[in-house]
């Protein structure tokens, strides 16, 4: 499978489960807390695709580096919101705010990744990004526990 084509699909499944959990209120309690955590668990697996295979390679080129960078960046941002909704109820008024601004986030960065990346400079610059490897699609297929975004060492520099 192509790597680009799997990380679209992953956009299409992140965008359906955003607007699944913000159709619901604070008394869906149980949809939010599965939808939620299918979310969490499909964007570690996403991200880490990112982070290990696409903005490795785009950081190395001059006029890629700053949109690898900001992926990054965007990536943290999600984390770290995610990270405190994980400490409230999901009935709680501020789990709905903070999901709010998650989700403006992501749908920023699905909309960036897939004009400004994907498209523009992969094929600007030629860049490979072939089919998915074998370490790539065992996480896709079973992540380890507690698997979270590696490769954070790549942002800076």
């Amino acid at each position: 499978m192509n790597a680009l084509t799997l990380l679209k699909e992953d956009h299409v499944k992140v965008k359906k489960m955003l607007s699944e959990l913000d159709q619901t209120t604070e008394r869906a309690v149980k949809t939010r807390e599965a939808v939620f955590s299918q979310l969490k668990h499909d964007l570690e697996i996403h991200e880490a695709i990112e982070e290990e295979f696409l903005y490795p390679a785009l950081k190395e080129h001059p006029k890629t580096r700053d949109i690898a960078l900001e992926g990054y960046e965007e990536h943290h941002v999600v984390d770290e919101v995610m990270g405190e909704m994980l400490h409230l109820p999901v009935s709680d008024e501020t789990w709905t705010a903070k999901f709010t601004v998650m989700k403006e986030n992501l749908e920023h960065h699905i909309e960036e990744e897939e004009q400004d990346m994907f498209e523009g400079s992969l094929q600007a610059l030629s860049l490979p990004f072939p089919g998915v490897s074998e370490p790539c699609a065992a996480r896709v297929i079973a992540p380890p526990t507690g698997y979270r975004s590696c490769n954070r060492s790549n942002r800076a520099g």
